[in-house]
């Protein structure tokens, strides 16, 4: 009997002191994101209700037009194949500012909210736009430390605004989705972005340089964004942005505590058909409805190559991005577009007029040209259901 209790007493009490120093330790060090993170394992477009928000308010709806042509076309069945595959919940193609094709899975409609993911920071870059074109920010080459007391010496003196809208501010941020102890995973299951991004975050390269895709530069311009305009950043999309488009239902903005800060890299939970109002926009050269939303301007600055260096090829200079907004030819068409993790995209393809929305819960692991291999089979889709 003695014997038998031995064989599994001091395995059992072995675990039991490995979890209680694990919890301590995860405590002491302030990690207590950790278990958020293991619960839920990995972040989903249903997230919405796994963290605190911020609404983003809509005014007077503008309803789309619906064309005559509305879904008359069908998909190839190729692009329909690559669209079940990765579990795509919407498809919306936009033709001459009227909705021309559209579809929802798996119970979604047009008025499901789903996360942006990262298409949230080609919000934050055009509400850094407006800011600038409001004189809230005086100049984009303004010192990031004239709003921000932790970024005011060393490298940290010479960032600008311009070099984070160009993901270019050379900080130590660690862009990792998958590892539990990344600064990503920290900041989206954590709660105090501001003390993540103050005393975590360093500038350890010269800014302006090379372009690194880290979403802590985007953070970084929600806190400019908060200190110049005085205003929650959800607020400032509701009167800049949502209220002026006529999106169709607020909006919601993810925060890292109750009454804290918007998770400004990720995390807007809208809809295909309120997501593609920005597009337009910036289709339109920052109008809509004759009134000019953003500077002519700064769009024409943010849909430009930011000519920056690779940071995977010191050779070649950057053609794919520019501010906060990706950007590609496809099959001779110039195309500029937002992008969010697991596949979230707004397209918008100047040349057709036409707008793009793909929102779903997969995307390929495969690149092509810096590119989701999915995104050939969106466009040609979109192209396809226009002819």
């Amino acid at each position: 009997m003695n014997k038998k209790y031995r064989w599994w007493a001091v395995p059992l009490w072995t675990f039991v002191i490995l979890l209680f120093s694990a919890v301590v330790v995860i405590q002491v060090t302030g990690n207590s994101y950790i278990y958020k993170a293991l619960v839920y394992n990995y972040v989903n477009i249903d997230d919405l209700d796994l963290f605190p928000v911020r609404k983003i308010n809509s005014g007077t709806p503008q309803p789309w037009p619906v064309s005559a042509a509305y879904n008359s076309a069908k998909l190839p069945d190729t692009v329909r194949a690559e669209l079940e595959k990765l579990e795509t919940v919407a498809y919306l193609v936009i033709k001459d500012d009227s909705i021309r094709y559209e579809e929802y899975w798996d119970h979604y409609s047009e008025k499901s909210l789903s996360n942006s993911f990262s298409m949230a920071k080609s919000v934050i870059g055009l509400l850094t736009g407006i800011a600038h074109d409001e004189g809230k920010i005086k100049s984009l080459d303004e010192p990031i430390g004239d709003y921000l007391e932790n970024y005011k010496d060393g490298l940290a003196g010479k960032t600008t605004i311009r070099d984070v809208l160009m993901m270019s501010s050379g900080s130590s941020w660690d862009e990792s989705y998958s590892s539990l102890f990344s600064i990503t995973t920290k900041a989206y299951y954590g709660n105090d972005l501001e003390k993540l991004l103050h005393n975590d975050v360093k500038i350890v390269n010269e800014p302006g340089r090379i372009w690194n895709y880290k979403s802590g530069d985007t953070q970084l311009l929600a806190f400019i964004l908060e200190k110049a305009t005085g205003m929650h950043v959800a607020d400032y999309a509701s009167a800049k942005l949502w209220i002026p488009l006529g999106a169709e239902q607020p909006a919601q903005w993810s925060l890292d505590k109750e009454d804290g800060h918007e998770k400004a890299y990720c995390c807007i939970y809208s809809n295909a058909r309120d997501f593609a109002r920005l597009g337009k926009l910036m289709l339109d050269s920052g109008t809509w409805n004759g009134r000019q939303v953003v500077s002519k301007d700064f769009v024409r600055e943010a849909l430009a190559p930011n000519n920056l260096l690779y940071d995977d090829d010191t050779t070649s200079h950057v053609t794919t991005y520019g501010y906060q907004w990706w950007l590609m030819d496809y099959k001779n068409h110039p195309i500029f577009y937002m992008r969010g993790l697991l596949g979230q995209y707004v397209f918008v393809i100047p040349d057709e007029r036409m707008i793009v929305v793909r929102l779903g819960k997969q995307r390929e692991k495969i690149q092509v040209k810096r590119h989701p291999l999915e995104v050939e089979y969106i466009l040609e889709g979109s192209l396809s259901v226009c002819k």
